[in-house]
């Protein structure tokens, strides 16, 4: 039995739930012959969600999470990746 003490990061399960987001929409967005890419950063920097198809309900699973979010864990991978 293990005595110590786990710890809860919520940041974690936020980055993780925010992930599967974007590959969700990703691959909407891709199904549908757009690019993913071209269409997300319309959003990211619009906040307008008909940049995102509706297909598999991608435009309202996006709209799950906050736009900020989606940028920080972007950026952190990026930079994670980058190091």
């Amino acid at each position: 039995m293990n005595n110590h003490t786990q710890r809860f990061n919520n940041q974690d399960l936020k980055s993780q739930a925010t992930r599967e987001v974007l590959n969700k929409v990703y691959k909407a967005l891709v199904d549908k012959g757009y690019n993913p890419i071209n269409q997300l950063v319309g959003y990211l920097i619009s906040g307008d969600p008909t940049y995102i198809t509706s297909h598999n309900d991608a435009r309202i699973i996006i709209k799950q999470v906050d736009r900020d979010e989606v940028l920080e864990v972007l950026l952190k991978n990026f930079l994670e990746d980058n190091e």
